[in-house]
């Protein structure tokens, strides 16, 4: 008897394409849709009610069954509360990762299988190993789609028992698969951002949950030079919505290159980029796969967000989870809240967050 397979289904197009390969493969397969957040656009459209008439356009074409679960009370309590939380505390989120590790690998895995999967597969971009009991999360062979960074904080038992269909393909084949099978989502525009904020203005988003509280902007020689509108509403080395432009004249760019949250003062740079640069951080919350090192130091490559190329490191643990990760060369706007993700040749060896 054929395997069975739960696919989570987005109603975007890779994930689609996952399970037309799966069911060419002769798996049994299943389509699963989350609901992880639920509010309408300006003109009362619900973007999850839309996505789910996608997978079910899919479905049908693939003689599939398929499935829709709500995890927004989970998502509330295990993802947003924390991507609040951070922003209050100053930094800067990255709530796709922890959603990767608290949902769609935690409850949705666990629903998966009261279906009755043996195994759960998604539309990541990455490739996956399993030999002798041991997961190892391998690099997609598209670099630039490859998304094993918002993976890096999954778990040996989460990976167990998963497929990644599209490990081989790039974004350029999978739509040309979806147009020949004639999927509904062929031409699907990708979602880009935060799910629960999607295309829409992020400052204007952020003010439904944080008083605005406005403050200084001032230079590193003290200098102030305007008016900022909350300090949550800026990241490190941001260069647009500082509204300084005309102030020093063309030559030269103002960013934002620190904020300081007990006086409320947000500190720009004009021109020079200099105060972006650091030579190391520290990283805690570290998650190692498939298992930590025997080594206290090491060398690897890094990511510190995600649209970056890797970056030689040389890393030594300083705690269970703790990391000083030091730097080849030094880096730009490496930002507190972010996840720091290790790297060999072609496998991802974990991350954790960005903590100083």
């Amino acid at each position: 008897m054929a395997k069975t397979v739960v696919v989570g289904m987005s109603g975007g197009v890779d994930s689609s394409v996952a399970a037309l390969l799966l069911k060419q493969q002769g798996y049994r397969v299943v389509g699963l849709f989350m609901r992880n957040w639920e509010e309408r656009d300006g003109n009362g459209v619900c973007r999850a009610e839309e996505d789910f008439a996608d997978v079910a356009r899919v479905c049908g074409l693939l003689d599939i069954p398929y499935y829709t679960v709500d995890f927004a009370k989970e998502y509330q309590e295990r993802v947003f509360s924390y991507f609040l939380a951070e922003y209050r505390a100053g930094r800067t989120p990255n709530p796709d990762v922890l959603c990767n590790r608290e949902i769609k690998f935690g409850p949705f895995k666990a629903y998966a299988k009261e279906l009755g999967a043996d195994a759960i597969a998604t539309g990541h971009y990455c490739g996956i190993s399993h030999e002798n009991g041991v997961h190892r999360l391998l690099k997609a062979r598209d670099a630039n789609k490859d998304q094993t960074y918002f993976l890096n904080q999954l778990t040996q038992d989460q990976l167990d028992g998963v497929l990644f269909p599209l490990a081989e393909l790039d974004k350029a084949e999978v739509r040309g698969i979806a147009l020949k099978n004639g999927l509904a989502t062929a031409k699907k525009k990708d979602s880009t951002g935060i799910c629960f904020i999607g295309e829409r203005n992020f400052r204007k988003f952020l003010q439904n949950y944080f008083p605005a509280r406005r403050g200084k902007i001032l230079t590193l020689e003290g200098e102030e030079v305007g008016e900022h509108l909350g300090l949550m509403y800026y990241t490190l080395g941001q260069r647009r919505g500082l509204e300084l432009g005309g102030r020093r004249g063309e030559d030269g760019r103002w960013f934002v290159v620190k904020k300081d949250l007990e006086n409320n003062i947000l500190y720009v740079s004009h021109g020079d980029e200099s105060p972006l640069y650091t030579a190391s951080c520290k990283v805690d919350g570290m998650n190692f796969i498939p298992f930590p090192p025997k080594e206290e130091e090491f060398a690897c490559r890094a990511k510190f967000r995600y649209r970056q190329s890797e970056q030689g490191v040389r890393v030594k643990r300083t705690g269970n989870r703790s990391l000083t990760v030091v730097f080849d060369e030094p880096q730009r706007a490496v930002t507190e809240g972010q996840y720091c993700v290790l790297y060999d040749e072609r496998q991802c060896l974990g991350g954790g967050v960005i903590t100083k």
